[in-house]
């Protein structure tokens, strides 16, 4: 059994927030999606920030974690409120529909959503900054006989890879509520989700990696099976990331929901090809 780096419940929630905001700046710096996702995503990803410095400090402190999980919800917070009390000198205009029909999108929808054109989408990297710094810190942690270079790369690629099939199957909803929104911005993360996948996965095998569950130099006290579970995980949420890309290729407003449902998947498998190697290497 490898003796890896430990996993804790705090370090990957202070993961998944950074992640989730870091790729909400992603989409909110093209200025086309409506008020309102940011500040689903903002409430989301701050209570998981701080529901993940209190696990920390209750459970595995981390002085520089938690006080950068604290630092991240505070600043999704700031941001949330920023962004719902703009300036009075603010102009605000409508989107959602303009260009739909050139874009695959719903030939006409409901009342479009109101962006505030005096809102700086710069606001949203304050938030995942913060929460990096939280990442880093867990990722020089102790990493048993994993390389530390090699842990660190791992954590700080999980934290994107996390983030990214997070928020696909979220703007994947979110076509419900903006449905004339165009569909390039969740094209745009369902690219970074194809990207990001070798990258994990070739992290995730590198020694001491799963290739040696796999090849049963690493006892995962099952017998092997875990090292499969994984290998299906990970080949199952990149095959669904490039069906959920086909599909949105589709012209028919009912591909993006198809598309949703399997980024729905991709979350499920996504998470099983970051977490089931981590725990299983961590001994």
């Amino acid at each position: 059994m490898a003796e890896g780096a430990p996993v804790d419940v705090a370090t990957v929630l202070c993961q998944w927030a950074a992640g989730g905001l870091a790729y909400l700046w992603v989409t909110t710096r093209r200025r086309e999606v409506g008020l309102g996702y940011g500040w689903l995503l903002r409430s989301l990803y701050g209570v998981i920030a701080a529901v993940g410095a209190v696990a920390g400090l209750v459970f595995q402190p981390n002085a520089v974690r938690d006080v950068a999980c604290i630092a991240m919800a505070l600043c999704a917070v700031a941001t949330l409120v920023r962004s719902a009390v703009p300036n009075e000198a603010a102009a605000s205009h409508d989107v959602g529909v303009g260009d739909a029909g050139s874009d695959g999108g719903a030939p006409a929808g409901p009342a479009p959503r109101r962006t505030i054109e005096g809102f700086d989408p710069r606001w949203d990297l304050a938030a995942p900054l913060a929460g990096m710094v939280g990442v880093v810190a867990a990722g020089l942690g102790s990493s048993g006989d994993i390389a530390p270079t090699l842990h660190l790369a791992r954590v700080v690629v999980g934290t994107a890879f996390l983030g990214v099939v997070s928020n696909s199957m979220l703007l994947g909803h979110w076509y419900l509520v903006q449905p004339g929104l165009r569909r390039e911005p969740l094209r745009e993360l369902v690219r970074h989700l194809g990207g990001l996948w070798p990258i994990e996965v070739g992290l995730l095998l590198l020694p001491t990696g799963m290739i040696a569950v796999l090849t049963g130099s690493i006892d995962d006290g099952y017998g092997g099976l875990l090292g499969w579970f994984w290998a299906a995980c990970a080949v199952t949420t990149v095959a669904l990331a490039a069906v959920a890309m086909a599909a949105l290729r589709e012209r028919q407003y009912a591909a993006v929901m198809a598309a949703t449902g399997l980024l729905y998947l991709a979350i499920l498998t996504g998470f099983g090809t970051d977490l089931v190697a981590r725990l299983t290497l961590a001994g």
